[in-house]
């Protein structure tokens, strides 16, 4: 009897054994399927989602398929269900597990809207605009409005950013970037200012601000920045004229469609440097913290013209005779070029 007891109970311990195996076996088939999506996806996770709401969701959007041992997942791995609200990316290939473990961290997916160096304030707005995962809260603000609700001093916004990329996550809004933008041009041009060169013809931050722009807009080569800094510093220096033809084109707005011409050269504006001394009223566009960084601390010479060379770079000179004969050798290449 004792006997047929110990084999009954050994018959039943197997099957339990075999059972237990066999679930835990389908369970982990069903975490280890990966995602049915070509491409990554974005899922958010409402506040107050339960496991199971999240689960019957990913199987609604076809990128798991359903298994009758779903239920028993919160059993056998209750560490998977811990999940946190939020916004997510899912990738191709990722199993269901993996994606679990990550909601688990609650680590939210992170966008990112880069602004480059030498764009202008309406373009950003534009961006922003455009940008589908940010929450649009300046849409019908006026620039001075915008500028208001970031505290700034100045009304008029351009240059008052600093051009580089910024993440944020799901719910941030437009107005969001431009404040993280604006504060960080201010450290980056207080920064700059208290390690500025001495004797340089700047009365304020703003003014370096001013002449940064300038310098952004007139050359992309890393290694001319500083340079054309000091052109524009020796100019300044000694009251002559800046004569920057990014200055004249922001002046102009929307009445220049790709030349300025004689025309535009001689027609005055508060941005035509053909026509005023110093500095224009504002910055012409949002620059890179080089460009500040050059416009406070530019290089020791003597030039006082540059040319592009039409060959990516420019020709620096230190007279008119110079500059002009390496105006027609730029001329010259232009044309052998046509």
């Amino acid at each position: 009897m004792i006997k047929k007891l110990f084999i009954l109970l050994m018959v039943v311990s197997v099957t339990a054994a075999g059972a237990f195996f066999y679930v835990t076996g389908e369970v982990d088939d069903y975490l280890d399927q990966p995602f049915a999506i070509d491409n990554e996806q974005i899922f958010t996770i409402e506040p107050g989602s339960s496991f199971n709401r999240v689960l019957s969701q990913f199987t609604a959007q076809g990128w798991v398929n359903e298994n009758q041992f779903q239920p028993l997942v919160r059993r056998l791995y209750p560490e998977l269900t811990q999940i946190r609200a939020g916004t997510f990316r899912l990738l191709p290939e990722q199993s269901l597990r993996e994606a679990l473990s990550f909601l688990i961290q609650g680590r939210e997916h992170q966008f990112s809207i880069t602004f480059v160096e030498g764009t202008r304030f309406d373009e950003w707005r534009e961006a922003l605009a455009s940008d589908e995962y940010l929450e649009q809260t300046i849409t019908e603000l006026s620039e001075e409005e915008i500028a208001q609700k970031l505290g700034s001093e100045h009304l008029k916004l351009e240059g008052l950013m600093l051009a580089e990329t910024y993440n944020y996550t799901l719910g941030s809004t437009d107005l969001d970037i431009l404040k993280r933008a604006h504060n960080k041009l201010n450290e980056a041009l207080s920064s700059e200012w208290n390690e500025k060169q001495s004797g340089l013809p700047l009365k304020s931050p703003y003014e370096a601000l001013i002449l940064a722009s300038i310098i952004e807009k007139e050359t992309a080569v890393e290694s001319e920045r500083e340079r054309v800094a000091s052109v524009f510093v020796n100019r300044l220096n000694k009251r002559m004229r800046l004569q920057t033809d990014p200055t004249v084109i922001y002046g102009m707005g929307d009445k220049y469609q790709g030349r300025i011409g004689k025309k535009g050269l001689r027609t005055p504006t508060p941005y035509n440097t053909y026509t005023i001394y110093g500095l224009p009223p504002t910055p012409i566009a949002m620059p890179g913290r080089a460009s500040i960084e050059a416009a406070l601390n530019p290089e020791d010479s003597n030039y006082l013209y540059f040319v592009a060379s039409g060959k990516g770079g420019h020709v620096f000179s230190k007279n008119l005779k110079d500059h002009n004969t390496a105006v027609r050798a730029y001329l010259r290449e232009i044309r052998s070029q046509k």
